[in-house]
């Protein structure tokens, strides 16, 4: 979980005036891993959500977010518990989350940054449920 937190380290943080829904410093922001390697990006049904309407030469901000686990099984546990929370404000917030090994990686993208920090913040306090609800029962069992 540490290494979740340290990924993400403040990069959705942008200014909070009145009116204004960009941020400074450009559109797109990521946490990658320790590694520096970029995480893999999800696809799937939940990719309706970020095609908003866009003013011209407009774009999104985006943050990724790739969070280890010790196995595959748990991080397939991890996204099947974090993926049905929907979004509240689905359209202008995408997320979409995958599993590739033994990490879950998530994919923002958002036109507001304050409702793209929102939502990362929100994330990360479902995933520390999780992590540390899997860390109080053991490793899973295989089936």
């Amino acid at each position: 979980m540490r290494d979740a937190d340290a990924d993400a380290g403040g990069s959705t943080n942008c200014g909070d005036s009145q009116g204004d829904h960009s941020c400074p410093g450009g559109a797109d922001t990521a946490a990658a891993p320790a590694g520096g390697a970029p995480p893999p990006h999800a696809s799937g049904p939940g990719r309706d959500a970020t095609s908003v309407a866009r003013g011209p030469g407009m774009r999104p901000h985006v943050f990724t977010l790739s969070v280890p686990f010790p196995t595959p099984l748990e991080a397939e546990i991890a996204r099947g518990s974090l993926a049905p929370d929907a979004e509240p404000h689905q359209r202008v917030v995408g997320k979409n989350l995958a599993v590739s090994g033994r990490i879950l990686a998530v994919r923002w993208e958002a036109e507001d940054c304050r409702l793209l920090r929102i939502s990362v913040i929100n994330f990360l306090d479902h995933l520390s449920l999780v992590v540390q609800t899997m860390q109080h029962f053991g490793p899973p069992i295989s089936r």
